[in-house]
């Protein structure tokens, strides 16, 4: 377990590897997936290694590992990243439904929202969910986020327009939640 950068009863993170390309491929390359996470176009395997080793100053992003396994699940991050403001973007994707609903999801967004509002000391984490994918919206309700707006047909797949639904839970909201 290298590599570890925080760390739960259930999951760890860690950066990405070399080794992740092939779920990495797998997923971006999955219609449903890339219709919720807004990918349009498949990803050729050279730009998933491109995009594993990839660095940059106002994102940060890992790898979701379940722990017992060792086995790959998701990938997780904050982006766009502005410290002056204390606020930054959440993202994260667990792709396969057999993953899901076993409590790794919260947990690993529980410990991206610890470190960004302890470590990093942000104030306001947003997310950005198409409308269709009322699971997740279900879910970032669930760990607290709120809705503040819709951007109406802002998303268009699959031959359709639909909602983009803005979230954003802020730091108080999330100590209460959390820290009673």
């Amino acid at each position: 377990m290298n590599g570890i950068f925080l760390e739960g009863d259930y999951v760890y993170l860690r950066p990405p590897v070399m080794e992740d390309v092939d779920f990495f491929y797998k997923w971006n390359n999955d219609f449903i997936t890339c219709g919720k996470t807004g990918e349009s176009l498949p990803s050729p395997l050279d730009d998933v290694e491109k995009y594993l080793t990839k660095k940059s100053g106002d994102r940060v992003w890992f790898t979701i590992v379940e722990k017992l396994s060792n086995k790959v699940i998701g990938e997780t991050g904050l982006l766009r990243m502005y410290p002056t403001w204390r606020t930054t973007d959440l993202s994260m994707i667990i792709p396969d439904e057999v993953d899901q609903r076993k409590g790794y999801g919260k947990e690993a967004i529980n410990l991206m929202m610890n470190y960004a509002f302890g470590f990093l000391n942000f104030n306001r984490i947003s997310i950005g969910v198409v409308g269709f994918n009322t699971n997740a919206i279900e879910f970032y309700k669930k760990v607290g986020f709120k809705q503040e707006g819709i951007q109406e047909q802002g998303y268009y797949y699959n031959y359709k327009y639909y909602d983009f639904i803005m979230m954003r839970v802020l730091k108080n909201e999330f100590i209460a939640l959390n820290y009673p």
